[in-house]
């Protein structure tokens, strides 16, 4: 199927209805410049959301909606909201290391912050514990890996990504139509302009001078991209490069498990129930969907059956069975209305293929270019000295690596768009860089 981690195909239920599967929820952020930029190339809809809760185990609920959209009021206007930055806690926070969070610049805020992890550094600055769970432990799941195994690097560059770098907020879009429907724009676009296209064909092996070992034969080629998950990247690079690069492949790890079950029920849930409820302080249950509420597949089954489909993430997890198990029981309590429900269907997708961006590996990972003239590399794991992460990395990865090649054979590549690359606020960068020079 087409769109690899974001990408969906069809299964079939007990009920015999045919509905979409993928690997879970995605979040197109209004920041994902470069992501979106290659959907409207293919006039590829998006619809959004209006709201993005964040709920904790104690019944504290935040909410994105109504906030100021320009910087630092966004900021601002979130913590004075939530029920977790009380005035009392925000006085203990140690403004000197929080200032970390309004002086980004990449690559300078890894060399400063990527040997700390994202825990060591909240505990650091000394965020509200309440908050610390509900904010921000949110947003480094979102890159599955435990706080303490996240490069505090990427949770500053994160923040200013949404925050401080941007005026789109933290609201979002989604996709109109199901993911393995996703893509066929974009796949017709490229047939239209004389792409040939192999689903379903597995790549064995890269010849040096690019030939493909495919499950097809052998396909002489002029230059490759290879935008594959860390764990399929040491092998399809065996015979490429010299060996300190491979070495430096093969040293990239994946990421701990992550679990989606996707439940199909045979009764809605409550009308005033989110598309989209992130969790905090609820293990394993990381965020609970909606599907019917957009997508228009799970939209149509859930009016031919009034009931709803219902998905749930679990990151960083551990045991498949228990966390399936535990999972079902959270989902209970958040939404209690669901305890009643009858599960007419459900799938699962356990996974460990994405990057684990862990602390001290920012400088270790293989960048775009490589040793091997005409090869390149793109994905969520590889690195680019950018304010980007996760989806919209990935993409400008990819529109990257192909400006590489293209720039080799004399042709113009493609504009590429990001947050700015250092922070917006100059009073807090000079703050920032008058500790900095104390401190040397």
């Amino acid at each position: 199927y087409w769109g690899g981690r974001v990408g969906g195909w069809t299964t079939r239920l007990p009920d015999g209805s045919t509905v979409g599967m993928s690997r879970g929820f995605h979040a197109f952020f209004r920041q994902y410049y470069n992501l979106r930029a290659l959907l409207a190339r293919a006039e590829v809809g998006l619809m959004p959301l209006h709201d993005y809760p964040l709920l904790d185990e104690h019944g504290h609920t935040d909410t994105f909606r109504g906030i100021p959209r320009t910087p630092p009021w966004n900021a601002l206007g979130f913590a004075l909201r939530s029920p977790t930055f009380t005035l009392s806690g925000l006085r203990k926070v140690d403004l000197r290391a929080a200032l970390s969070l309004v002086d980004v610049s990449v690559p300078e805020s890894y060399e400063r912050l990527d040997a700390e992890s994202a825990a060591d550094f909240l505990a650091r600055v000394r965020f509200p514990e309440a908050a610390r769970h509900l904010a921000f432990d949110v947003f480094s799941r979102s890159f599955f890996a435990s706080p303490h195994r996240l490069s505090a690097a990427e949770l500053v560059v994160m923040f200013h990504l949404y925050f401080l770098g941007s005026a789109e907020g933290l609201l979002f879009d989604v996709p109109r139509e199901p993911f393995h429907t996703l893509w066929d724009p974009v796949v017709a676009r490229l047939h239209r302009l004389g792409v040939s296209t192999h689903l379903s064909t597995p790549v064995t092996a890269i010849e040096p001078g690019f030939t493909i070992h495919s499950g097809q034969g052998l396909f002489p080629v002029d230059a490759v991209v290879l935008a594959v998950e860390p764990p399929a990247l040491p092998s399809l690079t065996a015979a490429l490069g010299p060996a300190d690069w491979r070495e430096q492949i093969a040293a990239q790890q994946a990421a701990p498990p992550f679990l989606v079950r996707r439940l199909w029920l045979d009764r809605p849930v409550r009308a005033d129930r989110p598309a989209f409820l992130a969790t905090g302080g609820m293990p394993p249950l990381d965020n609970v969907s909606v599907l019917d509420r957009y997508d228009t597949d799970a939209a149509a089954w859930a009016r031919r059956t009034g009931g709803s489909v219902v998905e749930l993430h679990a990151y960083a997890a551990t045991d498949r069975e228990t966390t399936a198990r535990e999972l079902l029981a959270r989902l209970h309590t958040v939404y209690p209305e669901t305890v009643r429900a009858q599960v007419i269907g459900e799938r699962e997708e356990w996974r460990a293929d994405c990057p684990l961006l862990a602390p001290g590996t920012y400088f270790q990972r293989p960048a775009i270019a490589t040793p091997v003239p005409g090869l390149v590399l793109a994905g969520d794991g590889i690195r680019v000295d950018l304010p980007v992460a996760l989806m919209e990395r990935a993409a400008t990865t990819g529109w990257l690596a192909a400006n590489h090649l293209l720039s080799g054979w004399h042709t113009a590549g493609h504009p590429i768009t990001t947050v700015p690359n250092r922070g917006r606020l100059a009073f807090f960068r000079l703050l920032g860089k008058w500790f900095q020079e104390r401190s040397a």
